[in-house]
């Protein structure tokens, strides 16, 4: 990159006259054995956290409508999730509607790829400014989250679930008991059990000669709760539901009958 604020980088032009110096006195007493540190090259953090968007924006954000669609529409067709109660059933949905998307994507294989967010005129700053309070500021995708999030999708696609395990999988994802202030707490820990124990079953029917299978899909899954709702609502949905809250939609979504 042009300007890497790295702090290497930052240190070593700060003061080149001083950096000229020091490097002359290094370079007058060799020593034997002495480690060449400019042999390894420098991993710049820039990189990782410069602010990206979705290069086809039109096209992925259709997809991961449909996605986040389907992701409610299973949630709203689970029996046992109706028969909570209200205040129950938005605590979870707020704690598992991004990991479900994820996996609304990994079993739909929807794939997409990123380019550098498009700097701002200093007309459109102004504009923005007289508009949004500070307080209102999102937080920018940036490539360290994208990466993670296609890494995530790669492991999921190499396990190739098959779509029983994926129902099954999502609901030890919606069923969670870790969930604070749940009224039917023991009621959800049974369900999730029972997610677990159908996932456990359906894995050795379709793969009987794989002992570790369950314990990767499990393992991978772990990998979702890494993966922030932010990064998931600002880079599929806030070019197209601009400064509407998502949350808000989804409650919509979930429970208009």
């Amino acid at each position: 990159m042009d300007n890497c604020h790295c702090s290497a980088n930052v240190d070593r032009l700060s003061n080149p006259i001083l950096f000229n110096i020091l490097s002359q006195m290094d370079n007058s007493k060799p020593r034997q054995n002495s480690f060449n540190y400019n042999s390894i090259p420098h991993r710049c953090n820039c990189e990782l956290r410069r602010t990206v968007c979705l290069k086809r924006p039109s096209e992925i954000c259709k997809e991961a409508s449909a996605v986040l669609v389907k992701t409610i529409h299973f949630m709203k067709n689970l029996p046992a999730f109706n028969q909570m109660p209200p205040n129950d059933q938005f605590s979870l949905l707020k704690s598992c509607w991004a990991p479900l998307f994820i996996l609304g994507l990994a079993q739909e294989h929807v794939d997409f790829e990123v380019m550098d967010t498009p700097a701002d005129s200093m007309l459109k700053k102004i504009l923005l400014n007289r508009e949004e309070s500070p307080g209102m500021e999102r937080e920018q995708p940036t490539m360290a989250g994208v990466s993670k999030l296609k890494s995530c999708l790669k492991k999921f696609w190499s396990l190739d679930l098959s779509p029983k395990e994926y129902a099954y999988l999502k609901g030890t994802m919606i069923f969670n008991p870790d969930v604070p202030d749940l009224k039917a707490a023991l009621f959800v820990e049974g369900l999730q059990q029972e997610a677990q124990h159908a996932l456990s079953e359906v894995v050795q029917l379709l793969h009987p000669g794989d002992q570790e299978r369950f314990a990767r899909i499990l393992l991978t899954a772990s990998m979702l709760q890494s993966i922030t709702p932010s990064l998931i609502s600002e880079l599929f949905f806030r070019p197209v539901i601009g400064q509407t809250d998502l949350m808000e939609l989804l409650v919509d979504m979930l429970f208009c009958r």
